[in-house]
């Protein structure tokens, strides 16, 4: 547990490192303002994301059939990879040729909640998930503050400052990182499943699963307008500096461990999965309305907490989930929950990054710049009927 959480953390550090300059680099290619750096920014992810979609599932099955490790390490690697050629590039081109690359091979996430399911007992699934939120809510704490003030210095360094972190967590995960999936559970690779619609076609057998995945799709559209639309949000809104970005990024991060790495206990226990479920939804829709409306910077920064509520939703559903499946599919269904997480990230940059662009420019019938964040509480308010109709379903029958 401590290792696979240890290699999140420093991944998500230097994922966080460039989401403040991201915007400065594209302008500095590209010489466009931020609305049109922010469509630029959305087909970034929108690449990004299509490669996972497509080889997340292989990766998934890879890892159930050769064991999680071999997987992690290849994952680790070409991110060290990626930020290199971002941090040398010199045109759009280049990019997009690193956010392809580690789209291919990213299955950073999808692997590590496989480890999880691999180690842990049914009863503790949902914390042990959440401790994957907390890590990735503290690297978020460390990662926008530290690339904010390195973008003070130029919006390249943060880049090659997030190279050397994943260099440093490939190694370690070389050194130490064990196997947690022993041969007898494991079964043969077979490309069949090892596709998007193959693996969703795998979840047909389990309802319930199957069921929530649209809960899931809903939930990661509304999700994807923090990162594809916050920086350039802020910055046209509330004239903020990448510091001021990365600090903000920062509070984020802080609510969010807090909220996965602490109160996920309580919840669990007080309230079940089931209800935490409900509730986190809720409450990210109540942030995500919060954002839309936010009349200055201290009020975006004030709905940062009921937003970050939101947390308690992606453990209890990803232990629901689990709990259906097998031992020997356990990397299948993370595969296909990352397919479902690209999908949704294929269209969501694309969706909120125009609608930014569109409603923050003069020829806007209504000015609504914040138009993406009230979309995504909305779509948040479906995940949580869909889901209440899924569960009580389940029960009836």
């Amino acid at each position: 547990m401590a290792f696979i959480l240890f290699t999140i953390l420093l991944d998500v550090i230097g994922f966080g490192m460039i989401l403040p300059v991201m915007p400065d680099l594209i302008s500095e290619l590209t010489g466009e303002g931020l609305n049109q750096a922010a469509i630029y920014g959305g087909w970034l992810m929108f690449v990004y994301a299509l490669m996972q979609f497509i080889f997340a599932p292989i990766f998934g099955n890879l890892s159930d059939a050769y064991g999680r490790r071999p997987l992690f390490l290849i994952t680790l690697f070409s991110l060290m990879i990626d930020y290199l050629i971002l941090g040398y590039s010199q045109s759009l081109l280049w990019l997009f040729i690193g956010r392809i690359l580690v789209g291919i091979s990213g299955a950073t996430f999808g692997i590590a909640n496989a480890y999880i399911a691999d180690i842990s007992t049914p009863e503790k699934k949902a914390q042990n998930f959440g401790m994957i939120g907390a890590a990735f809510g503290l690297g978020f704490i460390i990662g926008p503050a530290v690339g904010g003030l390195l973008g003070e210095y130029g919006s390249r360094v943060p880049f090659f400052a997030a190279a050397g972190l994943a260099g440093i967590n490939f190694i370690y995960g070389y050194l130490v990182l064990p196997e947690t999936l022993v041969p007898e559970k494991r079964r043969p690779f077979h490309i069949s499943r090892a596709n998007p619609f193959g693996a969703f076609k795998q979840m047909t057998k389990y309802p319930v699963v199957f069921g929530l995945m649209g809960t899931l799709l809903l939930y990661q559209l509304a999700h994807d307008s923090l990162p594809s639309t916050w920086t350039y949000y802020t910055m046209f809104n509330f004239d903020w500096s990448p510091r001021d970005v990365g600090l903000s990024l920062a509070l984020v991060g802080l609510t969010t461990s807090l909220v996965q790495g602490g109160l996920i206990r309580v919840a669990i226990k007080k309230l079940g999965e089931e209800k935490c479920l409900f509730l986190g939804l809720l409450l990210g829709a109540m942030g995500f309305y919060g954002f839309s409306f936010a009349a200055s910077g201290n009020f975006m920064m004030a709905w940062i907490v009921p937003w970050s509520l939101m947390g308690l939703a992606t453990p209890a559903l990803r232990a629901i989930m689990s709990h259906k499946v097998g031992d020997d599919a356990q990397g299948e269904l993370a595969g296909a929950m990352t397919s479902l997480a690209s999908l949704a990230a294929i269209l969501g940059p694309l969706i909120m990054s125009n609608l930014f662009a569109y409603f923050s420019s003069v020829d806007a019938p209504i000015y609504f710049p914040g138009a993406a964040f009230f979309l995504s509480g909305t779509l948040l308010t479906l995940g949580f009927l869909w889901a209440i109709y899924i569960v009580k379903r389940n029960k009836e029958t």
